[in-house]
C-alpha cells in the first residue's frame, strides 16, 4: 500500500492504548527487515532516518527504498524524517515524499524552539500530502548524531510548558525527555512515570518515547499504558546488523559477497524488531 502520514497511526495507536514502534534505517537491507518484521506482526510502522544517516545517503534515495517496499507491503508504513536539525532538512525531505517530519529545536530556548517548530509545521501543510509534525520539547541524555547532552545538562519535559509549546506549534506529535538517554545505558534507565503522567494530562497530542534501546520492556509498557504512542529503537538496530555481519565474516573469512551476510544482517533485525513490536503493540 502507499506510504501513509504518521498522524493517523498515533491517533489510532492513542484510541487503541498502544504504541507504532518507530525503527531507524541505515540502508536497503534494515528497510526490508523492519518492514518484514511489521508484516510478521500484522502491524503498522514506522521508518526513521536521522540527519547523520542523511549524509550517507539522501533523503530522495530512502524515501524511494521505502515507497517500493511499502506498496508491496500489507500493512501501513511510514516514513520519517527522525531529530531533523534544521528547517531546511525537513522542507527537503517534505519535498522529497517524506510522510512524516520531526523538527529538533530541544536544544534551543523555548521561544526559539516554538518559532522554529511552527515555521516548519505551516511549511509542511503547503503540501499536498502534509507530512505529520513531531517536535521535541527537553533535553535526553546521551548521543544522537553531532548533538552530545551531558547527565548534568539533562531536563526534563516541564508539563506546563508542553501546554503552551503544543498549543503555539500545531504540531501532531510531542516528544518528552522523561529519564530515556540516546545510545546505550551504562545502568537501568530511570523513567519520571509521574512527569509522563502529568503531560499527558494536559496535552492532547500522541507523545513520543525517544532513546527506547536499552530501557527495559516493562517500562516501556508502562510508560505506552501512561500514554506513549510511539516508540523509537535505533541503536541496538545497528548493533543487531553489525553483530550479524561481524559473525558471519569472523567465522568464514573468505566471504566477500555483501549478499551473504546481509541476509544475516537482515534476519537479525527482523527478528529484534518483531520483539520489539509486540512490546509496543501489547501482544
Amino acid at each position: 500500500m502507499p506510504l501513509v502520514c504518521s498522524k493517523e497511526l498515533l491517533l489510532d495507536a492513542q484510541k487503541g492504548h498502544y504504541a507504532i514502534g518507530a525503527f531507524n534505517v541505515e540502508n536497503m537491507e534494515m528497510v526490508q527487515a523492519v518492514v518484514a518484521a511489521a508484516e510478521a506482526e500484522n502491524a503498522p510502522v514506522i521508518l526513521q532516518t536521522t540527519s547523520s544517516t542523511l549524509k550517507y545517503a539522501p533523503t530522495s534515495l530512502y524515501f524511494a527504498m521505502a515507497k517500493v517496499v511499502a506498496e508491496k507491503a500489507s500493512v501501513p508504513v511510514a516514513i520519517h524524517l527522525d531529530h531533523g536539525n534544521s528547517f531546511e532538512l525537513c522542507e527537503k525531505a517534505a519535498k522529497d515524499g517524506y510522510t512524516s517530519l520531526m523538527i529538533d529545536g530541544s536544544k534551543l530556548p523555548l521561544d526559539e524552539n516554538i518559532q522554529l517548530t511552527k515555521r516548519v509545521v505551516e511549511m509542511a501543510m503547503t503540501y499536498r500530502l502534509c507530512p505529520s509534525v513531531e517536535a521535541e520539547l527537553g533535553k535526553l541524555g546521551g548521543k544522537e548524531d553531532d548533538v552530545e547532552v551531558k547527565n548534568e545538562e539533562d531536563t526534563c519535559t516541564d508539563p506546563m510548558e508542553a501546554v503552551r509549546f503544543v498549543e503555539e506549534t500545531g504540531i501532531d506529535a510531542l516528544a518528552v525527555a522523561i529519564g530515556t538517554a540516546h545510545g546505550f545505558y551504562k545502568g537501568t534507565p530511570k523513567l519520571e512515570f509521574e512527569r509522563l503522567a502529568e503531560i499527558r494530562n494536559n496535552v492532547a497530542v500522541p507523545l513520543v518515547l525517544h532513546g527506547s534501546s536499552g530501557v527495559p520492556d516493562e517500562d516501556v509498557i508502562k510508560a505506552i499504558s501512561l500514554g506513549i504512542c510511539k516508540v523509537n529503537y535505533a541503536t541496538e538496530l545497528r548493533v543487531a546488523y553489525s553483530n550479524a555481519v561481524k559473525a558471519c565474516i569472523s567465522s568464514d573469512p573468505s566471504v566477500y559477497d555483501p549478499k551473504k551476510y546481509g541476509v544475516l544482517g537482515k534476519e537479525a533485525v527482523t527478528a529484534l524488531v518483531r520483539h520489539r513490536i509486540r512490546i509496543c503493540m501489547g501482544k
